[in-house]
């Protein structure tokens, strides 16, 4: 039996120069690779300790600045400081008047800023123009959108000073200087006081009417709003010597002083230094964060969604409703989150509308004077005791507490939310 002969080697002088150089090593082509992927993995390794070591310097800074807060602040943290006024005494003080300020015009603003964000972002993202000018006009509104993220807050509190306060001057002053162009819920006296030391209330139809001159029989109360019989008299008159008499005696020409009672449901035009007027400046200041983070939401739903739901016979507004927003509501909620961060924080557009450091009372309606947690405690931080500096710090506290509650409410939601997308 024959066996097969081993086949003969191949002279390496017969192998082409270019092959017999693969064979024998690498070239120094693929050397000089190799040394370029060690320098990207050293430039990688690199960049990834400098992201470490500035993110440990920034959570350093943010501990070392909530230590600092609550060292100060926790011991002036009590009862008295949540639910007492602003006194000269820092031991008596407290926030009750900025705190439901602060929650008045935070909670109204949330409640005029979403819907009105959301259903402009839905606008501009869901329902495209086809005609050429109507795409022109969105682009500009887009382009306007984007550069009012970033205009510093303080523009907007000129703007809501000029639009809301006085809105344009277009409602002329009154001549007296008092009163407003239209109010419901409001009823004004003139107030004197008897010779009797008894306080009378002569009711005024009109806020802008000059003050009531005392005659003999015009309708008048006292501070319980019971009906009584007013007895005027001139400087050559004798007193009268009945003591019931002289308790409601006035002079005829006795001064007084304007008397206002505002029901819970009070409404003027223009709207004055009031509550709603400082939530509608906070609208403008978080409205174009809220509708840029919800046009990023909707754009980052899977466009197959919608086309699936329109090839089942759905309406537009049926595949946004059911299908398009539950899937955007977490980048919504998130954006939302961030929005009311800001506005809780904010301070000059508020000082510019409210203009009041220091108020007794806290806001009963949508048009009565408020003031803010940041500027009572921009107001004790700035006096030279040190005992206002720590109630100041507690108010901090109070005032984190109160945004880390607004951010739970929303994280909550966007959690609801996501739950039966998943």
């Amino acid at each position: 039996m024959s066996m097969a002969k081993p086949p003969k080697p191949i002279p390496e002088s017969s192998i082409p120069e270019s092959k017999s150089k693969n064979i024998i090593g690498p070239s120094p082509a693929a050397g000089a690779q190799l040394r370029g992927s060690d320098s990207r993995m050293r430039f990688d390794a690199t960049f990834r300790y400098v992201c470490i070591f500035t993110a440990s310097v920034s959570v350093l800074i943010l501990v070392f600045l909530l230590a600092s807060i609550l060292l100060q602040g926790v011991p002036s943290l009590s009862w008295t400081l949540l639910s007492g006024n602003p006194e000269p005494n820092p031991l008596e003080a407290g926030l009750r008047p900025a705190l439901f300020g602060t929650i008045w015009v935070c909670s109204l603003c949330a409640l005029l800023t979403l819907p009105v964000g959301i259903a402009t972002a839905i606008l501009l993202e869901e329902f495209q123009p086809r005609s050429k000018f109507a795409s022109w006009l969105y682009s500009i509104i887009q382009l306007n959108i984007s550069n009012l993220a970033g205009v510093p807050s303080v523009v907007y509190g000129i703007l809501g000073l000029t639009a809301f306060v006085g809105m344009f001057g277009i409602f002329s002053p009154t001549e007296n200087g008092g009163g407003f162009a239209y109010e419901i819920g409001a009823k004004h006296y003139d107030q004197f006081f008897s010779e009797g030391s008894r306080a009378i209330l002569i009711p005024v139809p009109d806020a802008s009417k000059p003050a009531t001159v005392p005659h003999d029989g015009m309708v008048a109360y006292d501070f319980d709003k019971n009906r009584i019989e007013v007895n005027v008299i001139g400087y050559d008159d004798p007193y009268p010597e009945d003591e019931s008499v002289l308790a409601y005696t006035l002079f005829n020409d006795s001064e007084s002083g304007r008397l206002s009672e505002k029901s819970w449901y009070y409404f003027r035009l223009p709207f004055g230094r009031g509550v709603l007027a400082g939530a509608l400046t906070l609208m403008l200041v978080t409205l174009p964060v809220i509708i840029i983070s919800t046009q990023e939401s909707l754009r980052a739903v899977p466009s197959s969604l919608r086309a699936g739901a329109l090839g089942l016979g759905a309406t537009p507004w049926q595949v946004i409703w059911n299908v398009t927003l539950p899937s955007a509501v977490p980048g919504i909620m998130t954006g939302s989150i961030l929005a009311m961060s800001r506005a809780i924080g904010e301070t000059a557009p508020i000082l510019i509308i409210a203009g009041i450091l220091f108020i007794m009372n806290s806001p009963r309606h949508l048009m009565d004077d408020f003031t803010v947690m940041p500027l009572q405690i921009f107001n004790w931080a700035s006096r030279p005791q040190d005992e206002f500096h720590g109630i100041a710090a507690g108010g901090i506290i109070i005032l984190l507490l109160i945004l880390l509650t607004f951010n739970a409410v929303a994280v909550l939601i966007r959690h609801r939310m996501q739950k039966p997308l998943s």
